[in-house]
């Protein structure tokens, strides 16, 4: 598994916050995606990874917002849940090279915005 995703899931140990374990594992995954995905036609390799590695880190926060002790209301599970999903079945599109990248990455930036916006990332 890689770091950022070791990150997360050991987010609930770490001294920091959770939401800034979360936003610090988001926002290295979107970096990542977006650097692969600019010299995706140099290194095709390192693009399908870095979108695998976006994915495991949809899938863990799937996983922790369908947990009975998360204490985040059902619409917003919903929606990431939601989020998921898509991101799923979009990934799938951009690696048949039917589909462009921006729309994960403007999820994962939303996602940052939202965390940000929650208060002070402590």
């Amino acid at each position: 598994m890689s770091q950022a995703l070791k990150g997360y899931t050991e987010h609930a140990t770490s001294t920091k916050s959770g939401r800034r374990s979360e936003y610090e594992v988001i926002a290295k995954v979107t970096q990542q995606l977006r650097d692969r995905a600019m010299d995706a036609k140099t290194n095709y390799a390192a693009y399908a990874d870095a979108l695998h590695t976006n994915q495991r880190l949809w899938t863990a926060l799937v996983v922790d917002v369908v947990d009975d002790q998360n204490p985040l209301p059902a619409e917003l599970k919903a929606r990431i849940v939601y989020l998921a999903e898509f991101t799923r079945h979009h990934t799938r599109r951009i690696l048949r090279k039917k589909a462009s990248v921006l729309p994960l990455l403007e999820i994962n930036m939303a996602v940052l915005r939202g965390l940000k916006q929650e208060g002070p990332i402590a």
